[in-house]
């Protein structure tokens, strides 16, 4: 499962992208440990061409407490094996939790790569994993939910990061499941309010393992405290031949630049 992510881009790189704004109340620190409950950037149906912040870990409306549920399995109950053949329903439409979202509350997160570990270790043997050829950032399809906080009376917002069979790169790792990661020309289409269910299922299939690669990391990604960029040194070798470090040098070269951006607002006020 998809439980730790990357964005470190520039606020002005993401809006670029993705040709939004950024909401008035925006709330975000790039972060190489992207973790359940972090507040993270995300474009929303509803509002297409603003850049917002919303909890990691979607609680349906109807919930009674915080659960925080921060992947979407296509399949739903299905494929419990994760089967990476599997081509029977996907019965995320009829989850109770994600049916509601993945007809009227769709988003696109953000994001220069991922976090996954082993099947069987988990974040014990980490791997960044990442698209090739400076594709950054990306976009992973993702649900979102509004709930109220019954201790507090406050609206809040989370998202799920909607996840699908493993492609043959997870399977080297080897891990059971993979994050889906929209191609640009089916960003608009994910975002299209009027769009019929049928197209929007059609995309929810496993990204071409031959524009990503992956290599390991540290474990220390696992304590969700931890955000800085040491996260992603590399441990070990790559899985496919095309990868270079030269990937996460640059990742490390282009990270922080919200807070440059904080900075000039202060000094300009």
């Amino acid at each position: 499962m998809c439980g730790r992510y990357v964005l470190v881009q520039k606020i002005e790189v993401i809006e670029q992208r993705f040709n939004v704004t950024t909401a008035s109340e925006f709330i975000f620190e790039p972060s190489y440990n992207i973790s359940p409950g972090d507040l993270a950037p995300v474009i929303t149906c509803e509002s297409p061409r603003i850049l917002q912040s919303f909890r990691f870990g979607l609680t349906p409306f109807w919930a009674k407490k915080r659960m925080y549920l921060f992947n979407a399995r296509v399949e739903g109950d299905r494929n419990k094996d994760n089967d990476p053949n599997y081509i029977g329903a996907k019965d995320i439409i009829i989850k109770p939790a994600f049916r509601k979202p993945i007809r009227q509350q769709r988003c696109l997160i953000p994001a220069d790569a991922f976090i996954e570990g082993t099947t069987d270790e988990g974040l014990s043997n980490p791997f960044l994993v990442h698209l090739q050829n400076k594709e950054r950032p990306f976009a992973f399809a993702g649900i979102y939910d509004s709930w109220i906080n019954p201790e507090t009376q406050i609206l809040e917002y989370g998202f799920s990061i909607i996840t699908t069979t493993a492609n043959d790169l997870m399977q080297k790792i080897p891990h059971h499941r993979c994050p889906v990661i929209l191609p640009r020309y089916a960003e608009k289409i994910w975002l299209k309010k009027e769009a019929h269910l049928t197209d929007l299922l059609k995309l929810l299939v496993p990204p071409d393992a031959n524009r990503m690669n992956a290599f390991p990391i540290s474990q220390a990604i696992k304590n969700p405290k931890v955000k800085d960029k040491s996260l992603i040194q590399p441990t070990g070798k790559p899985l496919q031949a095309e990868m270079t470090l030269k990937t996460h040098q640059e990742l490390r070269l282009e990270g922080m630049g919200n807070r440059n951006r904080q900075s000039d607002t202060k000094k300009q006020s």
